[in-house]
């Protein structure tokens, strides 16, 4: 059976969008493993004494029960440049703990920090994150991600981005690019200038 993952922002103490996890994490039970009975990772989730303070990644894994609860630094990636990839296949519509597909892709990013997959001529995520885009006056997502993030659906929920059908071709009428996850949020990620995507 495939494994899963919740990766989960703590942030002095407080497990962040921990809705949004909740909703994949259901999402993933159910139509993965067809289980109709889901805990509360609320419930589940009691923070350790003595990690009150900075930013940590908490990780879940499970299959149809939780398997491990690990806490770890988050040390961010400086990412300044993206590969654009064209895999003939990828299917990554659930948050799986094997990731050997992906860092196949991320095998091919040469000189670059990371890569962008085009999927079908559209853009779906980086290696590690979903991404928006700025076109000069707001945040645009493309509606084509290979596995929705949580963040990605918070910051819709607030309207601080929307979803558009973003092709490889469109990329030059954008001015920069954000990646964001349960780790990275829009305000404190790196601009990427679209001239850095090769």
């Amino acid at each position: 059976m495939s494994r899963f993952i919740e990766t989960i922002q703590l942030l002095k103490g407080k497990l962040m969008n921990l809705d949004f996890h909740q909703e994949r994490f259901e999402r993933t039970r159910s139509e993965a493993m067809g289980l109709k009975k889901h805990p509360l990772l609320s419930e589940i989730l009691q923070v350790p004494k003595g990690l009150e303070q900075g930013k940590l990644k908490c990780r879940v894994v499970y299959e149809k029960e939780i398997l491990r609860i690990e806490y770890e630094p988050y040390l961010i990636q400086q990412v300044r440049s993206l590969k654009l990839v064209y895999p003939e296949f990828i299917e990554y519509g659930f948050k799986y703990e094997d990731r050997s597909e992906l860092e196949k892709l991320f095998r091919l990013r040469k000189q670059c920090d990371d890569i962008l997959i085009v999927k079908n001529n559209c853009i779906t995520d980086s290696f590690y994150a979903n991404v928006v885009l700025w076109n000069g006056v707001n945040w645009e997502t493309p509606d084509t991600p290979l596995l929705p993030g949580t963040m990605r659906a918070s910051l819709l929920k607030k309207g601080l981005i929307t979803e558009s059908r973003i092709w490889v071709d469109d990329l030059a009428g954008y001015q920069k690019l954000r990646l964001i996850n349960a780790m990275l949020d829009l305000e404190n990620t790196v601009d990427i200038p679209i001239n850095s995507i090769h």
